[in-house]
């Protein structure tokens, strides 16, 4: 009986301890990217939707970015296509975009959206072309040779422009947004775009009041390997001059670094290994992974 009444008291602290976010958040946009361990992991999966369908049951709008990269890697594979990687970033000719857009737009949207649905929430998936939601264009990578053209590597995007009417419908209604980071060109063609980058600027231009990109580490650490829990936008300006923040976090900070100066509250790098990450990081005053905000701290 002593078990079960601590359990209960737990449960209402926790309870307690939320009441203030959700008061907080209710009526506001908060941007998720899935991806990585998250997306993988069965258990991790179910966590994530059952923290999803209940920000939507407690007033708040979720909008859901996700990625997909070990599954396009699977498919290219089982189709004897290779694959190969510029700067980190995977050559796009038109075969490999066909691929691309059946695992982004189809396979891993669906699966995610019947996710969400069977958890009790109500979600639908659009791409970015979609209603022309993200307008993209050509990314080409500057060449390191002093005078050297820039590098095409084929139908890789970066966001030009987001559809806020479209999202503003989405956002507001009783559906969940889950969006495949596929952009339309003027041209017509279809691109390939980063899923953190595509977040992070839906996030900014409608300026939500959460930006949270889940990855597969703790968050952000100093040179001594130590988690920073807490940033400034300042102080990452300063952790990435003195190439504290390097390597493979770097785009996913400077990601987050951009949303919040372009008027999101603020954004966090979550660790995604964690069950109910999302949960932890809306409703919890620890949090789990690296918070950025424009305010010092």
């Amino acid at each position: 009986m002593s078990l079960s009444l601590n359990n209960a008291k737990n449960i209402a602290k926790v309870l307690t301890e939320s009441l203030p976010y959700i008061q907080k958040f209710t009526g506001r946009t908060v941007v998720v990217k899935y991806g990585g361990n998250a997306m993988v992991d069965e258990d991790l999966q179910h966590s994530f939707a059952r923290d999803i369908v209940l920000m939507k049951l407690v007033g708040i709008n979720p909008i859901v970015v996700h990625g997909g990269g070990p599954q396009i890697d699977s498919l290219l594979k089982q189709l004897n296509i290779g694959s190969t990687f510029v700067e980190g970033l995977r050559v796009t000719d038109s075969q490999t975009m066909d691929v691309v857009e059946m695992v982004l737009g189809g396979l891993v949207n669906k699966q995610i959206v019947n996710l969400l649905n069977r958890s009790g929430g109500k979600a639908i998936g659009v791409t970015g072309k979609d209603g022309n939601l993200i307008v993209a264009r050509r990314l080409k990578l500057k060449n390191k040779v002093a005078g050297g053209a820039d590098i095409d590597i084929g139908q890789v995007g970066e966001v030009e422009h987001i559809n806020t009417e479209v999202l503003d419908l989405l956002a507001n209604s009783h559906f969940i947004p889950v969006i495949a980071p596929i952009g339309i060109g003027t041209d017509g063609a279809s691109y390939n775009i980063n899923a953190d980058s595509v977040a992070g600027e839906i996030a900014r231009v409608i300026r939500a009041e959460k930006l949270i990109l889940l990855t597969n580490v703790a968050g952000v650490q100093d040179a001594k390997g130590t988690l920073l829990t807490g940033l400034s936008t300042s102080q990452v300006d300063q952790l990435i001059a003195d190439k504290t923040i390097h390597g493979g976090m770097l785009p996913k900070v400077e990601c987050a670094l951009n949303a919040v100066k372009g008027g999101v509250r603020s954004a966090t790098i979550a660790d995604g290994r964690v069950e109910h990450a999302v949960l932890l990081e809306i409703f919890t005053d620890e949090g789990v992974g690296t918070l950025i905000t424009g305010k010092g701290l």
